[in-house]
Protein backbone atom coordinates (compact mmCIF):
# COMPACT_ATOMS: atom_id res chain seq x y z
CA UNK A 1 0.00 0.00 0.00
CA UNK A 2 1.64 3.41 -0.90
CA UNK A 3 2.26 5.67 2.15
CA UNK A 4 -0.13 8.38 2.34
CA UNK A 5 -1.37 10.94 4.79
CA UNK A 6 -4.48 9.36 6.79
CA UNK A 7 -6.12 12.33 7.57
CA UNK A 8 -10.27 12.64 7.67
CA UNK A 9 -11.15 15.61 8.69
CA UNK A 10 -10.89 18.30 11.56
CA UNK A 11 -12.92 18.13 15.04
CA UNK A 12 -13.17 21.32 17.22
CA UNK A 13 -11.75 20.05 20.74
CA UNK A 14 -14.59 21.49 22.30
CA UNK A 15 -17.95 21.72 20.44
CA UNK A 16 -17.04 18.38 18.28
CA UNK A 17 -17.62 20.12 15.11
CA UNK A 18 -16.69 18.94 12.31
CA UNK A 19 -14.48 20.35 8.86
CA UNK A 20 -12.99 19.92 5.80
CA UNK A 21 -9.19 19.61 6.32
CA UNK A 22 -8.09 20.31 2.76
CA UNK A 23 -8.82 24.31 3.60
CA UNK A 24 -6.68 26.71 6.11
CA UNK A 25 -8.59 27.11 9.01
CA UNK A 26 -7.70 28.73 12.42
CA UNK A 27 -10.10 28.28 15.05
CA UNK A 28 -13.72 26.67 15.05
CA UNK A 29 -15.62 29.31 13.46
CA UNK A 30 -18.68 28.62 15.70
CA UNK A 31 -17.05 28.57 19.16
CA UNK A 32 -13.46 29.87 18.77
CA UNK A 33 -11.73 26.94 20.18
CA UNK A 34 -9.05 24.85 18.57
CA UNK A 35 -9.45 22.67 16.17
CA UNK A 36 -7.68 19.06 16.32
CA UNK A 37 -6.78 16.67 13.20
CA UNK A 38 -8.44 13.52 13.21
CA UNK A 39 -7.09 10.50 11.25
CA UNK A 40 -8.62 6.87 9.54
CA UNK A 41 -6.92 4.78 12.36
CA UNK A 42 -8.10 1.75 11.21
CA UNK A 43 -6.74 2.31 7.27
CA UNK A 44 -3.46 3.20 9.26
CA UNK A 45 -3.37 0.28 11.25
CA UNK A 46 -3.63 -1.71 7.99
CA UNK A 47 -0.44 0.36 6.55
CA UNK A 48 1.98 0.37 8.84
CA UNK A 49 2.91 -1.54 12.11
CA UNK A 50 5.67 -0.74 14.46
CA UNK A 51 8.04 -2.80 13.24
CA UNK A 52 7.94 -1.34 9.45
CA UNK A 53 9.48 1.85 11.18
CA UNK A 54 12.56 0.83 11.98
CA UNK A 55 13.76 1.08 8.81
CA UNK A 56 12.43 4.67 8.35
CA UNK A 57 14.54 7.99 8.69
CA UNK A 58 14.93 9.41 11.91
CA UNK A 59 12.61 12.24 11.86
CA UNK A 60 9.03 13.14 12.53
CA UNK A 61 8.27 12.09 9.21
CA UNK A 62 8.95 8.24 10.05
CA UNK A 63 5.00 8.72 11.41
CA UNK A 64 3.92 10.38 8.30
CA UNK A 65 0.88 8.31 7.64
CA UNK A 66 -0.45 10.50 10.63
CA UNK A 67 0.70 13.39 9.70
CA UNK A 68 -1.52 15.58 7.69
CA UNK A 69 0.35 16.23 4.53
CA UNK A 70 -0.84 14.45 1.75
CA UNK A 71 1.60 15.92 -1.32
CA UNK A 72 5.46 14.87 -0.70
CA UNK A 73 6.73 17.91 -2.08
CA UNK A 74 5.12 19.87 1.12
CA UNK A 75 7.04 18.00 3.50
CA UNK A 76 9.41 20.60 4.89
CA UNK A 77 12.99 18.45 7.02
CA UNK A 78 15.78 20.17 8.38
CA UNK A 79 16.33 16.89 10.29
CA UNK A 80 13.61 17.75 13.54
CA UNK A 81 12.43 14.81 15.57
CA UNK A 82 13.52 11.54 16.68
CA UNK A 83 15.58 13.00 19.50
CA UNK A 84 17.51 11.24 22.30
CA UNK A 85 15.67 9.77 24.97
CA UNK A 86 18.93 9.64 27.58
CA UNK A 87 19.08 7.70 31.21
CA UNK A 88 20.58 10.37 33.67
CA UNK A 89 22.40 7.67 36.13
CA UNK A 90 24.35 10.63 37.66
CA UNK A 91 21.01 12.81 37.85
CA UNK A 92 19.39 9.83 39.62
CA UNK A 93 21.62 9.29 42.29
CA UNK A 94 21.82 13.26 43.07
CA UNK A 95 18.19 13.08 43.73
CA UNK A 96 17.74 9.72 45.01
CA UNK A 97 15.36 8.26 42.22
CA UNK A 98 15.55 6.50 39.21
CA UNK A 99 14.65 5.91 36.52
CA UNK A 100 15.06 9.23 35.36
CA UNK A 101 15.27 9.86 31.61
CA UNK A 102 16.10 13.13 29.60
CA UNK A 103 14.41 13.52 26.57
CA UNK A 104 16.22 16.25 25.12
CA UNK A 105 14.24 18.28 22.62
CA UNK A 106 17.32 21.19 22.23
CA UNK A 107 18.82 18.93 19.54
CA UNK A 108 16.43 20.02 17.02
CA UNK A 109 16.98 22.41 14.99
CA UNK A 110 16.70 25.78 15.83
CA UNK A 111 17.48 24.48 19.09
CA UNK A 112 14.08 23.78 20.64
CA UNK A 113 10.89 21.17 20.51
CA UNK A 114 9.11 24.20 18.26
CA UNK A 115 10.39 23.26 15.65
CA UNK A 116 8.43 19.78 15.31
CA UNK A 117 5.37 21.85 15.35
CA UNK A 118 6.06 24.53 13.29
CA UNK A 119 7.68 21.78 11.02
CA UNK A 120 4.36 20.47 10.32
CA UNK A 121 1.81 23.57 10.42
CA UNK A 122 4.64 25.35 7.45
CA UNK A 123 4.49 22.33 6.10
CA UNK A 124 0.76 21.71 6.02
CA UNK A 125 0.18 25.81 4.83
CA UNK A 126 2.24 25.51 2.25
CA UNK A 127 0.74 22.85 0.94
CA UNK A 128 -2.70 24.96 1.41
CA UNK A 129 -1.60 27.63 -0.63
CA UNK A 130 -0.30 30.31 2.46
CA UNK A 131 2.24 32.87 1.15
CA UNK A 132 2.73 34.85 4.57
CA UNK A 133 2.19 33.54 7.47
CA UNK A 134 2.41 35.22 10.99
CA UNK A 135 3.03 34.17 14.97
CA UNK A 136 3.63 35.66 18.57
CA UNK A 137 6.43 34.16 20.56
CA UNK A 138 8.48 34.26 23.23
CA UNK A 139 11.25 33.27 21.35
CA UNK A 140 11.68 29.53 20.53
CA UNK A 141 8.92 29.35 18.10
CA UNK A 142 9.55 32.11 16.09
CA UNK A 143 12.80 31.07 15.65
CA UNK A 144 10.79 27.64 14.15
CA UNK A 145 8.88 29.33 12.07
CA UNK A 146 11.27 31.51 10.30
CA UNK A 147 13.58 28.51 9.35
CA UNK A 148 10.63 26.50 7.76
CA UNK A 149 9.85 30.04 6.13
CA UNK A 150 12.86 30.15 4.76
CA UNK A 151 12.75 26.62 3.47
CA UNK A 152 9.73 27.26 2.15
CA UNK A 153 10.04 30.63 0.77
CA UNK A 154 7.42 32.00 2.52
CA UNK A 155 7.04 35.60 4.30
CA UNK A 156 7.14 34.90 7.92
CA UNK A 157 6.79 37.67 10.42
CA UNK A 158 7.16 37.09 14.54
CA UNK A 159 5.86 39.25 17.45
CA UNK A 160 8.38 39.19 19.91
CA UNK A 161 8.59 40.88 23.68
CA UNK A 162 11.02 43.84 23.18
CA UNK A 163 12.99 42.12 26.44
CA UNK A 164 13.27 38.99 24.78
CA UNK A 165 17.49 37.39 24.75
CA UNK A 166 19.48 39.11 22.03
CA UNK A 167 20.50 35.68 20.00
CA UNK A 168 16.25 34.96 19.74
CA UNK A 169 16.04 38.46 17.45
CA UNK A 170 19.29 37.21 15.90
CA UNK A 171 18.49 34.21 14.49
CA UNK A 172 14.94 35.04 13.37
CA UNK A 173 16.70 38.56 11.48
CA UNK A 174 19.18 36.26 9.96
CA UNK A 175 16.61 33.35 8.62
CA UNK A 176 15.17 36.17 6.68
CA UNK A 177 11.86 36.88 9.07
CA UNK A 178 10.41 40.19 9.64
CA UNK A 179 10.64 41.20 13.51
CA UNK A 180 8.08 43.20 15.28
CA UNK A 181 9.37 43.96 18.53
CA UNK A 182 6.43 44.84 20.97
CA UNK A 183 6.53 45.83 24.69
CA UNK A 184 4.65 43.59 26.70
CA UNK A 185 4.24 39.97 27.49
CA UNK A 186 3.75 37.02 24.26
CA UNK A 187 -0.63 38.31 24.73
CA UNK A 188 0.40 41.50 23.67
CA UNK A 189 2.76 40.56 21.08
CA UNK A 190 -0.83 38.39 20.10
CA UNK A 191 -2.30 41.46 20.19
CA UNK A 192 0.04 43.00 17.61
CA UNK A 193 -0.04 39.89 15.02
CA UNK A 194 -3.76 40.04 15.05
CA UNK A 195 -4.07 43.75 14.08
CA UNK A 196 -2.05 42.85 10.92
CA UNK A 197 -3.32 39.73 10.11
CA UNK A 198 -6.51 40.84 7.94
CA UNK A 199 -4.69 43.46 6.78
CA UNK A 200 -1.58 42.10 5.18
CA UNK A 201 -3.40 39.02 4.14
CA UNK A 202 -1.19 36.30 6.50
CA UNK A 203 -2.27 32.73 8.24
CA UNK A 204 -2.24 32.68 12.04
CA UNK A 205 0.04 30.24 13.35
CA UNK A 206 -0.18 31.03 16.85
CA UNK A 207 -0.21 28.10 19.51
CA UNK A 208 -3.43 25.65 19.01
CA UNK A 209 -4.88 29.05 16.68
CA UNK A 210 -4.20 26.25 13.93
CA UNK A 211 -4.79 22.83 13.91
CA UNK A 212 -1.29 21.21 12.78
CA UNK A 213 1.46 22.78 15.65
CA UNK A 214 -0.18 19.65 17.48
CA UNK A 215 0.07 17.17 15.41
CA UNK A 216 4.41 18.08 15.21
CA UNK A 217 4.28 18.31 18.54
CA UNK A 218 2.47 14.57 19.07
CA UNK A 219 5.55 12.88 17.90
CA UNK A 220 6.84 13.49 21.13
CA UNK A 221 4.11 10.71 22.42
CA UNK A 222 4.91 8.71 19.56
CA UNK A 223 8.96 8.57 19.97
CA UNK A 224 8.49 8.10 23.44
CA UNK A 225 6.46 4.62 22.93
CA UNK A 226 8.78 3.92 20.57
CA UNK A 227 12.47 4.33 22.06
CA UNK A 228 10.68 2.27 25.41
CA UNK A 229 9.72 -0.65 23.36
CA UNK A 230 6.48 0.55 22.89
CA UNK A 231 6.04 0.64 26.35
CA UNK A 232 5.39 4.26 28.71
CA UNK A 233 6.62 5.71 31.61
CA UNK A 234 5.21 6.09 34.74
CA UNK A 235 5.17 9.86 34.86
CA UNK A 236 5.97 12.48 32.37
CA UNK A 237 6.93 15.81 33.47
CA UNK A 238 6.68 18.87 30.95
CA UNK A 239 7.28 22.56 31.01
CA UNK A 240 3.66 24.21 30.03
CA UNK A 241 3.28 27.81 28.21
CA UNK A 242 0.65 27.33 25.24
CA UNK A 243 0.30 23.27 26.04
CA UNK A 244 0.68 22.38 22.58
CA UNK A 245 3.37 19.54 23.59
CA UNK A 246 0.98 17.86 26.79
CA UNK A 247 -2.11 18.03 24.72
CA UNK A 248 -0.14 16.57 21.26
CA UNK A 249 1.21 13.48 23.51
CA UNK A 250 -2.34 13.11 24.72
CA UNK A 251 -3.44 12.79 21.39
CA UNK A 252 -0.78 10.70 20.50
CA UNK A 253 -1.49 8.13 23.26
CA UNK A 254 -4.86 7.64 21.93
CA UNK A 255 -4.11 7.18 18.30
CA UNK A 256 -1.84 4.60 19.48
CA UNK A 257 -4.00 2.23 21.69
CA UNK A 258 -6.78 2.53 18.50
CA UNK A 259 -3.75 1.58 16.24
CA UNK A 260 -3.02 -1.19 18.75
CA UNK A 261 0.83 -0.10 19.33
CA UNK A 262 0.10 0.13 22.57
CA UNK A 263 -2.71 -0.91 26.00
CA UNK A 264 -4.69 1.57 28.05
CA UNK A 265 -2.08 2.43 30.50
CA UNK A 266 -1.16 6.04 30.37
CA UNK A 267 1.54 8.13 32.16
CA UNK A 268 0.90 10.56 35.38
CA UNK A 269 1.03 13.62 32.94
CA UNK A 270 2.71 16.83 35.31
CA UNK A 271 2.20 20.28 34.04
CA UNK A 272 5.04 22.52 34.94
CA UNK A 273 4.97 26.12 35.28
CA UNK A 274 6.64 29.24 36.92
CA UNK A 275 5.28 30.57 40.15
CA UNK A 276 5.47 34.46 38.33
CA UNK A 277 2.80 32.59 35.77
CA UNK A 278 0.95 30.07 36.90
CA UNK A 279 -2.59 29.96 35.48
CA UNK A 280 -2.83 26.04 34.46
CA UNK A 281 -1.84 25.14 38.12
CA UNK A 282 -4.21 27.50 39.73
CA UNK A 283 -7.36 26.42 37.35
CA UNK A 284 -6.24 22.78 37.49
CA UNK A 285 -6.51 22.74 41.72
CA UNK A 286 -8.84 24.69 41.77
CA UNK A 287 -10.81 21.97 39.80
CA UNK A 288 -11.81 24.57 36.89
CA UNK A 289 -12.02 23.86 32.90
CA UNK A 290 -10.77 27.32 31.68
CA UNK A 291 -8.08 29.26 33.08
CA UNK A 292 -7.85 33.29 34.46
CA UNK A 293 -5.56 35.18 32.67
CA UNK A 294 -2.07 35.70 34.95
CA UNK A 295 -2.14 39.17 35.95
CA UNK A 296 1.89 40.46 36.07
CA UNK A 297 3.72 37.16 34.40
CA UNK A 298 6.95 37.33 35.00
CA UNK A 299 9.43 34.15 35.03
CA UNK A 300 12.98 33.41 33.97
CA UNK A 301 12.22 30.99 31.36
CA UNK A 302 10.90 32.74 28.38
CA UNK A 303 8.79 29.81 27.44
CA UNK A 304 6.61 29.84 30.54
CA UNK A 305 5.49 33.59 30.26
CA UNK A 306 2.46 32.77 28.78
CA UNK A 307 -0.54 34.28 30.79
CA UNK A 308 -3.37 33.00 28.65
CA UNK A 309 -3.24 29.89 26.62
CA UNK A 310 -6.24 29.43 24.40
CA UNK A 311 -5.64 25.18 24.83
CA UNK A 312 -6.40 25.86 28.76
CA UNK A 313 -9.54 23.27 29.12
CA UNK A 314 -7.34 20.40 26.45
CA UNK A 315 -4.70 20.92 28.79
CA UNK A 316 -6.57 20.54 32.03
CA UNK A 317 -9.05 17.77 30.21
CA UNK A 318 -5.22 16.18 29.63
CA UNK A 319 -4.17 15.95 33.30
CA UNK A 320 -7.31 14.85 35.09
CA UNK A 321 -8.05 12.32 32.43
CA UNK A 322 -4.09 10.48 33.02
CA UNK A 323 -4.64 11.00 36.62
CA UNK A 324 -1.69 13.64 36.54
CA UNK A 325 -1.20 17.43 38.32
CA UNK A 326 0.09 20.32 38.23
CA UNK A 327 3.22 22.24 39.84
CA UNK A 328 4.26 25.73 40.31
CA UNK A 329 7.69 26.41 41.17
CA UNK A 330 10.39 29.18 42.03
CA UNK A 331 12.74 30.64 39.61
CA UNK A 332 15.00 29.99 42.29
CA UNK A 333 14.80 26.80 41.79
CA UNK A 334 14.40 26.16 38.21
CA UNK A 335 17.94 27.74 37.96
CA UNK A 336 19.26 25.25 40.71
CA UNK A 337 17.74 22.51 39.18
CA UNK A 338 18.90 23.57 35.85
CA UNK A 339 22.75 23.56 36.71
CA UNK A 340 22.20 20.25 38.39
CA UNK A 341 20.78 19.16 35.18
CA UNK A 342 23.73 20.50 33.33
CA UNK A 343 26.32 19.16 35.70
CA UNK A 344 25.11 15.45 36.55
CA UNK A 345 23.98 15.16 32.52
CA UNK A 346 26.17 16.96 30.04
CA UNK A 347 22.95 18.63 28.57
CA UNK A 348 23.24 22.47 28.61
CA UNK A 349 19.28 22.94 29.37
CA UNK A 350 16.54 25.49 28.83
CA UNK A 351 15.71 27.03 31.96
CA UNK A 352 12.28 25.13 30.97
CA UNK A 353 13.77 22.39 31.19
CA UNK A 354 15.31 22.60 34.58
CA UNK A 355 11.84 23.38 35.65
CA UNK A 356 10.86 19.93 35.37
CA UNK A 357 13.28 18.82 37.44
CA UNK A 358 12.88 21.73 39.88
CA UNK A 359 9.22 19.80 39.79
CA UNK A 360 10.28 16.24 40.15
CA UNK A 361 12.20 16.79 42.93
CA UNK A 362 9.04 18.58 44.84
CA UNK A 363 6.86 15.60 43.86
CA UNK A 364 9.12 12.97 44.84
CA UNK A 365 10.00 14.89 48.41
CA UNK A 366 5.95 14.92 48.74
CA UNK A 367 5.21 11.17 47.99
CA UNK A 368 3.61 11.45 44.70
CA UNK A 369 6.48 10.13 42.66
CA UNK A 370 6.80 6.78 44.43
CA UNK A 371 10.04 4.52 44.41
CA UNK A 372 11.22 3.01 41.02
CA UNK A 373 8.61 4.64 38.97
CA UNK A 374 10.01 5.92 35.80
CA UNK A 375 10.28 9.14 34.72
CA UNK A 376 10.83 11.60 31.78
CA UNK A 377 11.95 14.93 32.34
CA UNK A 378 11.42 17.20 28.78
CA UNK A 379 14.14 19.89 28.09
CA UNK A 380 12.26 21.61 25.49
CA UNK A 381 15.46 23.74 24.09
CA UNK A 382 18.98 24.18 23.98
CA UNK A 383 20.10 26.73 27.20
CA UNK A 384 22.56 28.77 24.89
CA UNK A 385 20.03 31.02 23.72
CA UNK A 386 19.18 32.13 27.32
CA UNK A 387 22.14 34.45 27.75
CA UNK A 388 21.10 36.60 29.85
CA UNK A 389 20.65 33.96 32.84
CA UNK A 390 24.77 32.77 32.64
CA UNK A 391 26.26 36.28 32.46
Amino acid sequence: MPEKSFITHLECGLCGRKYDPNKLWNLCPECGKPLLARYDLDGARQALSPKGLESREPTLWRYRELLPVRDETFKLSLGEGYTPLIRAFRLEKEIGHSPVFIKDEGLNPTGSFKARGLCVAVSRAYELGAKALSIPSAGNAACALSAYAALAGLEAHVYMPSDVPKPFINECRVLGAQVHLIDGLITDCGRAARADLEKYGRFDVSTLKEPYRIEGKKTMGYELAEQLGWALPDVIIYPTGGGTGLVGMWKAFDEMEKLGWIGSKRPRMVTVQSEGCAPIVKAFHEGKEFAEPWPNAKTIADGLRVPAAIGDFLILRALRENRGTAVAVPDSEILQATYLLGKTTGIWPAPEGGATLAACIRLKKAGWVKENESVVLFNTGNGAKYSRLWD
